[in-house]
């Protein structure tokens, strides 16, 4: 049985647009290790019960906890539905830093990514890798767990049986041609069995954690900690949450700093079309480097190298190799574990390490990769990553199923990207049988009025193309970009001064750059 067909696609459609999750952790530091930190899901004393309004919600005083070394944990109340704040309640769980200097300028709000990422777990695993100390002496560092994601009321699908089925099993329905109306059809069924399992195990919660709601969640926290304004630097997907943020609530924008752009107004398909190709090029970035060292498993040009991976690509896709648990390594897990690397090109040699046991039959890299990537360890999550990324992206983004619209974007995706293209085609049967409606649009943002935002690109971004960044800063009516030339994903905390000078710059002094400083 092939590992190709409708799991494939949503498995691999996941690979590359979930990339996101990763930022603020994109340093392997041992292929043993999970992605995000533990957290415990135990839930903390919570607040007197505030009335069911708005300003209600914004006037909780948390019961702040000691959760690590120098860190406090609390958890607080927030409305299912903003739009009937008298109803049910969810929790959000939240973490702070306390400012180590005299000066201090109030809070500064963090969000990793995602949609799906523990912003509990960024600060508790990479705070340091996240922000300078110039910023952790001026600012109490804040950040928190997005409703339906880890330690905050969580969506909640599978078992880790069940998990491990649908991201390492093969594929029933590989028999089937891509692309054909039943192909199509059966990943459908499959995508509503899977999200029918979450609305059983999360009930009205998985209706309501699309980032319009995040959003209005992120100014209730404004108002808890006592700031009129918000300074927040997003990472990511976390720059989605800024953007949308600045555009709802323009007059409370303090200093916003927006890492790795996502482009406000771009579709599904058009998300994974961008991604695919810059990961594409990132190979080609990684390829060109290994050649001529020691150890690496290609010969000749950059692109014979190219089509070696290829040739490996489709191999596993006709036989996948089975790992010694029994699990297997189909086509897109074996992408999940290509594009993992990818983020930081200080973690390329995992790469070289990757190609040259799997043409051999060796999954075990493989697996590690891709056990890192899901926040796998030791056979148990250790976060519901992977479900609140489906959960939150099928709500915020339009339904694009049109069959024969998604054979021509397949296609030009496979021209595109030779090497990665064709098995990332059919972004449309990712939330195609998702069992609600979903909520978002891709309007432009414009934060009328709004204080100067700064937008960092990266030029050799994978996970947030460059000409993300580009895009946003012209629809933000006060944006202002910072190019980093340099490759991996987001900019800051990367050890670049240019960029750390004009973040630090901007988020301490309100300094804008008059021009793009363009880093490198």
């Amino acid at each position: 049985m092939r590992g190709g067909g409708a799991r494939r696609a949503l498995t691999g459609l996941l690979a590359a647009a979930c990339a996101i999750a990763l930022a603020g952790c994109s340093l392997l530091p041992g292929l043993g290790a999970q992605a995000q930190p533990e957290q415990s899901s135990g839930s903390l004393p919570l607040p007197a019960k505030p009335a069911g309004t708005v300003e209600g919600f914004g006037s909780q005083q948390p019961k702040w906890q000691s959760c690590g070394k120098a860190l406090e944990c609390a958890d607080v109340y927030a409305p299912l539905d903003w739009a009937q704040p008298e109803g049910e309640r969810i929790t959000l769980r939240l973490i702070k830093h306390r400012a180590t200097g005299s000066d201090r300028l109030g809070t500064l709000f963090m969000n990793p990514g995602g949609p799906g990422a523990s912003g509990v777990g960024q600060v508790t695993g990479n705070l340091q890798g996240s922000t300078s100390a110039a910023l952790r002496s001026q600012y109490d560092i804040v950040s928190w767990d997005p409703r339906g994601v880890s330690a905050s009321s969580p969506v909640r699908c599978l078992t880790d049986r069940e998990t491990d089925e649908r991201l390492y099993g093969l594929d029933p329905e590989a028999d089937l041609p891509e692309g054909s109306d039943e192909w199509i059809a059966a990943a459908n069924a499959e995508v509503r069995k899977y999200g029918e399992a979450c609305q059983k195990r999360t009930g009205a919660l998985l209706g309501h954690v699309d980032t319009g709601s995040t959003v209005q969640d992120l100014d209730m926290l404004r108002a808890i900690v006592g700031d009129p304004k918000l300074n927040y630097l997003g990472y990511s997907y976390g720059t989605y949450i800024g953007a949308r943020y600045a555009d709802r609530y323009p007059a409370k924008v303090g200093r916003l700093v927006l890492d790795g752009a996502m482009d406000p107004t771009a579709s599904l398909s058009e998300v994974v079309y961008a991604q695919t190709l810059g990961f594409e090029s990132a190979l080609r970035a990684y390829v060109a480097d290994c050649i001529g060292t020691s150890g690496c498993p290609f010969t000749g040009s950059v692109d014979a190298g190219m089509r070696q991976i290829g040739r490996v690509l489709q191999q596993v896709d006709q036989k996948p190799l089975k790992g010694a648990d029994g699990r297997w390594v189909t086509v897109g897990t074996l992408i999940t574990a290509i594009i993992t690397p990818l983020y930081s090109q200080d973690s390329w040699p995992y790469l070289t390490d990757l190609f040259t046991q799997v043409p051999k039959g060796d999954a075990t890299v493989a697996l590690q990769l891709a056990d890192f990537y899901n926040d796998r360890v030791d056979g148990k999550y250790q976060s519901n990553s992977s479900d609140a990324f489906s959960a939150i992206n099928c709500l915020d983004y339009p339904r694009d199923q049109d069959a024969a619209t998604m054979r021509r974007e397949a296609a030009e995706l496979a021209a595109a990207a030779p090497t990665m293209g064709k098995y990332q085609g059919y972004s449309g049967v990712s939330c195609g049988g998702w069992p609600i409606e979903p909520v978002g649009d891709r309007s432009a943002v414009r934060a009328a009025g709004a204080a100067p935002i700064m937008v960092v690109g990266t030029t050799g971004d994978p996970a947030t193309p460059y000409r993300w960044a580009q895009s946003l800063a012209k629809q933000l009516e006060s944006g202002t970009l910072v190019t980093f030339t340099g490759e991996g994903h987001t900019a800051y905390g990367t050890g670049n001064a240019c960029v750390t000078r004009t973040v630090d710059d901007y988020l301490l002094r309100g300094r804008v750059p008059s021009a793009d400083p363009q880093c490198s």
